[in-house]
């Protein structure tokens, strides 16, 4: 375990390396950050004595070697557009990313499991075909639309009355098609504080609401995945032979399913899915945007909007550790919950 530490620690540092470079390489393409910060009536002169004064005038390895020097002391400079720390900034935007990242990750595992189980004992039942078919539009539909569309049905409303209203049965069955909405599609609402920088909406009803919405969006972009994985590797599972014998020892089909068969079909979603739960922090940008959730997503387009490099550096970094640290626990939880599997890649 210490071995297979130390070897993921070095890869950590190559891959973070690797990912400063990069980020740091594509700086002079995302625009002039004087522009953004001077008015238009400031002239040439000052706003070549404040390129000077940031730097930005420097050879690149000038400029890289200083911010290398400066991030291994977890300093990634100043932010242009909210001038203190990029690290402060990003620590105050990183607890709401969090918290809806967990919130849909615990949407997706409470959902997939027993749909994807369910649809692989009964393949052929029209609940299962229904749960199919329903993944692939899920799977289809980008998730700014899905999200529109939940704002539309159950934050605006909407009122359809094909039916005759004046009967029971029509008046009825427009009701079911209409919403009356009133759900909060806007901001985080008023979160507890709990320490430092950190507020959370799990400590109150009202803070729950408001992640409704914008957790159901996000989930959408990674069910559908996790149902069809369940559901292939379940049925591959229950074609084996050692289920087969189970089967024929006469152990009760329950057993079998949900010991035997899910512990099995669960070692390749770990891998797979802790991966997949990783980029939801990337994909909260577009969801972060339509609900305006002051997130990590959201301060990252702003910061390109303004051509804040310094905070676009520092939030690229932040979701490069992000990776690297979950796909660590993913080896790990591999490693417990298969004792066969050596984590330092040596013969058993």
């Amino acid at each position: 375990m210490i071995a297979f530490l130390i070897k993921r620690l070095f890869h950590a540092l190559l891959v973070m390396f690797v990912i400063s470079l990069i980020a740091f390489s594509i700086q002079d393409n995302l625009g002039d950050p004087i522009q953004q910060m001077v008015g238009q009536s400031v002239p040439e002169s000052e706003r070549e004595a404040l390129r000077e004064e940031l730097g930005l005038n420097d050879p690149f390895m000038v400029q890289y070697l200083r911010f290398a020097k400066n991030a291994a002391q977890l300093d990634f400079g100043y932010s242009y557009i909210f001038n203190e720390p990029t690290t402060e900034v990003v620590m105050r935007h990183l607890p709401a990313t969090l918290e809806l990242v967990a919130a849909t990750t615990l949407l997706i595992v409470l959902l997939s499991v027993p749909i994807g189980v369910y649809s692989a004992i009964k393949p052929r039942a029209w609940l299962s075909r229904f749960f199919m078919g329903a993944s692939i539009v899920g799977i289809s539909i980008p998730v700014f639309l899905t999200a529109i569309v939940l704002i539309q049905l159950f934050s605006i409303g909407v009122s359809w009355a094909p039916f005759p209203a004046e009967s029971g049965w029509g008046s009825w069955l427009n009701g079911v098609l209409s919403t009356e909405g009133g759900m909060p599609a806007y901001g985080r609402g008023d979160p507890v504080h709990v320490f430092g920088t950190w507020y959370t909406n799990f400590a109150s009803t009202e803070g729950l609401v408001y992640l409704v919405l914008p957790a159901i969006s996000l989930t959408s972009i990674m069910l559908p995945l996790f149902i069809r994985l369940i559901r292939a590797e379940m049925l591959e599972v229950l074609q084996s032979e050692y289920v087969k014998f189970a089967r024929a020892k006469g152990i009760s089909l329950r057993r079998i399913y949900f010991l035997h068969a899910l512990k099995n079909t669960m070692l390749p979603v770990i891998t797979v899915g802790g991966v997949q739960i990783g980029t939801l922090v990337a994909y909260t940008i577009l969801t972060e945007t339509v609900f305006q959730w002051p997130g990590m997503g959201l301060m990252f387009l702003n910061a390109i909007n303004r051509s804040d490099i310094p905070l676009i550096i520092t939030y690229l970094m932040i979701v490069g550790l992000i990776f690297v640290i979950t796909n660590t626990l993913v080896d790990l939880i591999y490693g417990m919950v298969n004792p066969t599997v050596k984590l330092t890649g040596k013969p058993a």
